[in-house]
């Protein structure tokens, strides 16, 4: 998966994915499909279609052709096809922002209570009761140690923040920076479909077990400092996304927002977060390498 994620724009042949999981081609078809519920082309495909609606619902400036080449496709009406047989409709009819109401609703409706539910609601376009502030930083490449969640929004994270932090501190890493990101957008894509990474920053590890290993590249981020309940950092995200980003000359990158936390995750409990909101950006409307 992680190969995939890195790799989305290229071919992404069987046999290349295969290789670089260490198994045979036929083997890793049967394995791939027997653990992930679909085939390797049918979670390319998805993973395609998914990058390509968070595009276009935070990169209006680029064109579906612009868009489709990003992501993998072939051509604009390979992208065309794909979308309206998973979506039913072409991209350029798609209803995205009803498509994202109904899934925000979901994801309130699974993490709250009735009473909790409306702290959950998406903070409206143009608003910021909280005076949130945005900070431009450029992090370095780094190496991560992460333990991954499935299907994260059901319950499991505080367990896998738990179990790495045992790891961690048996290999003396503990004092490492601990994140916490996720590929997927909850507005976009399927809870059950959703992972979440618990991670920490380390000089360097080999997997094992359930510890998988994963280099992220230089970024560029805007990062909003929060203190508060996790209805503070919804908002946080909305005001990022919604509000900041048009306004800001950026677009997001093709890279999982993080929660960077301060100090060890869940010091100060599980209804107070001390973290920072970090969403990877590059300048709206920049040509990634490839298409040079």
């Amino acid at each position: 998966m992680d190969h995939v994620l890195t790799h989305l724009n290229s071919s992404l042949r069987l046999e290349d994915v295969a290789q670089a999981a260490g198994f045979s081609p036929c083997h890793f078809h049967r394995v791939f499909k027997s653990l992930v519920g679909e085939t390797l082309n049918d979670f390319v495909k998805r993973q395609r279609l998914e990058r390509a609606l968070r595009a276009m619902s935070h990169a209006p400036e680029r064109s579906l052709t612009e868009i489709a080449l990003d992501c993998g496709f072939s051509s604009s009406s390979d992208f065309s096809r794909s979308f309206k047989a998973r979506y039913g409709v072409p991209p350029s009819a798609f209803d995205l922002g009803e498509w994202r109401k109904s899934k925000r609703a979901q994801m309130q409706e699974t993490v709250a209570g009735e009473q909790l539910r409306g702290l959950l609601d998406k903070l409206p376009v143009g608003e910021n009761p909280d005076g949130f502030e945005a900070t431009i930083r450029k992090l370095p490449a780094r190496t991560v140690a992460y333990i991954r969640v499935n299907d994260p929004y059901r319950g499991g994270v505080t367990e896998a923040v738990e179990r790495l932090v045992d790891w961690a501190r048996e290999r003396g890493c503990a004092d490492g920076q601990w994140l916490g990101y996720m590929w997927e957008d909850p507005e976009i894509v399927a809870l059950e479909d959703c992972r979440y990474d618990a991670a920490v920053v380390v000089d360097d590890v080999q997997p094992e077990g359930e510890v998988g290993r994963y280099e992220f590249p230089e970024l560029l981020v805007a990062e909003v400092v929060i203190r508060g309940p996790i209805d503070l950092e919804m908002r946080a995200i909305d005001w990022l996304y919604c509000t900041w980003l048009p306004r800001s000359g950026y677009e997001p990158d093709d890279q999982p927002s993080f929660e960077a936390w301060d100090g060890m995750p869940f010091a100060h409990g599980y209804e107070h977060f001390e973290l920072a909101v970090q969403l990877p950006i590059r300048r709206a409307g920049s040509i990634p390498a490839r298409y040079h």
